[in-house]
């Protein structure tokens, strides 16, 4: 079975500066962990909400690091720090709008407030990138719903064969995929 990398970026001024905890990254690595059956090895990076620096951290854990996947948490808000979208979109060759819709559509159940959202997801080298909210809750939430959808991309682009464990998610494969 595949190892499976997984860079896990926290954009965040307090949690960077130790002001906080990040408990958000945490709880993308603990839902990984309860989807895929494969051995994991996480790349985490926490940093502050600047374009230049999420940008350059995105790069190097596509181009350097070689993850299947880099999952965010934070910075998808309205507010004017909130600058993870645009650092994604910079960086990817194809953006995957249909992650951000789906998403928001699932938070919406939840909170009026999610269509404030503007999580995204594209592919950046031979990584897809995935943002999330930043609170835990809604990270299981949203992974929830557009995880099925994962393996199936991350092996279109050339990752890694995910194995979900099914007795928590269902994944979707074309027939003899």
């Amino acid at each position: 079975m595949d190892k499976i990398k997984i860079g896990v970026v926290t954009t965040s001024d307090r949690a960077s500066a130790g002001i906080y905890e990040d408990i958000s990254g945490k709880a993308i690595m603990d839902t990984f962990n309860d989807y895929l059956l494969n051995e994991v090895e996480y790349i985490y990076r926490c940093i502050p909400d600047e374009q230049a620096v999420i940008e350059e951290t995105l790069l190097e854990l596509a181009k350097e690091e070689r993850c299947d996947i880099i999952v965010t948490t934070g910075g998808t808000g309205p507010a004017p720090r909130d600058v993870t979208t645009e650092a994604t979109e910079a960086v990817c060759s194809k953006l995957l709008p249909g992650f951000g819709e789906q998403m928001r559509a699932v938070s919406l159940q939840y909170v009026p407030t999610a269509i404030l959202s503007r999580q995204t997801a594209g592919i950046c080298e031979e990584s897809l990138i995935v943002n999330l909210p930043g609170k835990p809750k809604s990270i299981r939430e949203c992974l929830d719903a557009v995880f099925p959808a994962i393996p199936y991309c991350i092996d279109l682009i050339g990752g890694h064969y995910m194995v979900a464990n099914e007795e928590v998610i269902t994944v979707f494969r074309p027939k003899g995929k």
